[in-house]
This record gives C-alpha cells, structure tokens and sequence, in this order.
C-alpha cells in the first residue's frame, strides 16, 4: 500500500493545564492509504506543528510505499533529513512523532497486528503502573506499583518531606516513590533533597535540571546516589540520547514517544539503552504509543506511567478503548494497530 494523504489536526481541548500546553499540547496525525488503511498517530507541537505536518511532511510522504517496518524506517530517515534546517528537535521531531505513530498504526491495521507485533511481539503481559500525581489513597486502591510527586523548589525541603513521608505510609514500603521537580532545583538543592528525604528510600529524582546542562548531571548523578536520577523526556532521537550517554547524565531514560520521534526513535533509544546497560521508563508510558514499545522490548522496565491527577477530575476522552488498570497493571489488547479509535467529538 502507499501514503495518499496525510492531514494533522488540533483537538477541541477542555481540560489542558495553562501553560504552554494552551496552545502547544498534543496533536492528532491521520494517515490514509490508497488500500483505504487509516493509521492513527498522537504527536506533540500544537498548533505550530500542523503546517509542518500537513505542508512540508505530507509533500514528502505522498506516494510513499508503506508495507514494512524498513519502510516507516526510511519515511522517518526522509523527514529527519529534510527538515534538518528547521528541525533535529522540538516542535518539527514532536510534529514527526505524530506521523511516525500514525505509520506505525496504519500497518499494524494492514497486518493485523498491535504495533507490540511488528517490533518483536509481546514480551511482557502485565505491565506495572505508576502513577503521576496527588492522590495517593486512589493509587493505593488501584494497586499501582508507585507514585511520582512533583516538587518545585520553594526555598526549602519540609514540603517535599511531608508529601513523600505521607505517600510512603499509604502506598505502603514496597511502592516506589519518585520525585518530578521539572527542572526547579539545582545540584546542591538535589544533594540535600536526597540527604532529607533519606528515610524514605526514594526511587528516583526526576528532571531535576535542565536538558542542556547534561554535563553538570553526570557529575550530580553518583552524588545522590543510592537515588537514582531520571530524565529525557525533553530529548529527542537517537542522537540526543547518544549525548546524554557520552554524559552519563541519567541512571533512567525516559523518552516520550509522542515528542522524541515516535516508535521509530524509541526503538533505536531502547537499542542504544540496551548496549549500556541503561533502563528505559518512557515518559507517559502508560499511553499506548509507549506501551506497545514497552510491552514489545527488553529494553524497556515493566513499569508505565499514568498521569492520572486525582480522583473524579475532569479529562478529554480523545482516544478511545484505552487500556484500563486492573490490579495495578495494563495490557495491550489484541488488537490492530494501537487498538484505540479518535473520539471524533473533539476534532
């Protein structure tokens, strides 16, 4: 089958944190086939990134064979190439992300096979969960294997040890308990972050600086260990990660498949990751553009992540038939593709 057209669109959004996800936040990516095939993709970018996609991109891909996973290999390697003006990261590799996606969805509904089938089959049936948030008692009913808490600094450590004191006693010893500071401290804030929250036997630290002080996270890295640091969901590609592993900046890779370039990236981060010996947690795991990487490669932890907020809260409801927890675990389906459909409503 080959590419016939390629059409991006920015969903009716409700419920999107103010902030630049306002305006920047997820697109939709569809691709059709001249079979009558539809693939589905979700990417990054917002509205920036629709002219890239339904201008530049979809010149390039029109007409494109599209029966292997060589060939979504090789439509990727087009675009990296061709965009490199403009592109190589942000809002064109988050935009790339989408197509990829929908390209990957589109020949697992020509095969009839999850995505998890055409990257080396499921390898994983249950997959542990943690969740993204404040509600500790709620992820303790569901039996999630975790919680994260973001922090941002405010001049001292007695907030952050009352919230992980209180998550440790309700998700009980055996959880894991991380902390997501998006970029707010510093080394020395981090060394007496893992000094104070000691007794809590915290798992990771979470983007604690920025992703291009990659130099200054290897040095902080042995110093708050047994704490490991995590990040890399503001990376993108093969090649931002080769960087942060000249660095050894993280113990935890944690690429966001619908901002780093799609299954096709992710594949070759996790190739990358394995011949280190470096875990992967992809950001957002728990959707299933990272799941179905997850559930299909060796590479990755069994353990996705769900932002889940709190208990009763409002959401968008883009995408429909999604995985749902069951004591504490997803699986995927067996269905094509990424077995979930657009809910058209939001469009």
């Amino acid at each position: 089958m080959k590419v016939q057209s390629l059409k991006a669109v920015y969903p009716n959004y409700r419920n999107v944190v103010s902030s630049w996800r306002t305006h920047l936040w997820q697109i939709v990516v569809e691709v059709r086939t001249d079979t009558g095939v539809v693939g589905y993709g979700y990417g990054g970018g917002g509205l920036a990134s629709l002219p890239i996609v339904n201008g530049h991109f979809s010149e390039l891909l029109l007409g494109k064979e599209l029966n292997s996973p060589d060939d979504i290999m090789s439509m990727w390697d087009h675009l990296y190439f061709e965009s490199i003006p403009y592109g190589r990261k942000g809002i064109a590799m988050m935009a790339m992300s989408g197509v990829d996606l929908a390209l990957w969805d589109a020949l697992g509904k020509a095969e009839r096979k999850p995505v998890a089938g055409l990257i080396g089959g499921v390898r994983k049936d249950r997959i542990d969960v943690y969740a993204t948030g404040p509600d500790s008692e709620w992820y303790a009913e569901l039996g999630v294997s975790g919680q994260k808490l973001t922090h941002r600094w405010n001049g001292t450590t007695d907030d952050a040890v009352a919230s992980a004191g209180a998550a440790r006693e309700i998700m009980g010893d055996g959880a894991k308990v991380m902390f997501d500071v998006y970029m707010s401290w510093d080394a020395e804030i981090s060394i007496r972050m893992a000094k104070d929250l000691a007794e809590f036997n915290i798992h990771w630290f979470e983007d604690v600086l920025t992703p291009d002080d990659l130099s200054a996270l290897g040095d902080l890295r042995p110093k708050i260990s047994p704490i490991n640091l995590a990040g890399g969901e503001h990376e993108f590609g093969g090649v931002g990660f080769r960087e942060i592993a000249e660095y050894c900046s993280y113990d935890i890779w944690q690429p966001d498949i619908t901002w780093c370039g799609g299954i096709t990236a992710g594949l070759r981060i996790c190739e990358l990751a394995a011949s280190l010996n470096i875990p992967v947690v992809p950001h957002r795991g728990g959707e299933v553009w990272g799941l179905h990487l997850i559930a299909a490669n060796d590479a990755c932890e069994n353990l996705a992540e769900m932002v889940m907020g709190t208990r009763g809260a409002d959401v968008d409801d883009l995408w429909i038939g999604n995985p749902q927890i069951e004591r504490g675990r997803l699986a995927i389906g067996d269905e094509a593709g990424f077995g979930v459909r657009l809910n058209d409503a939001m469009l």
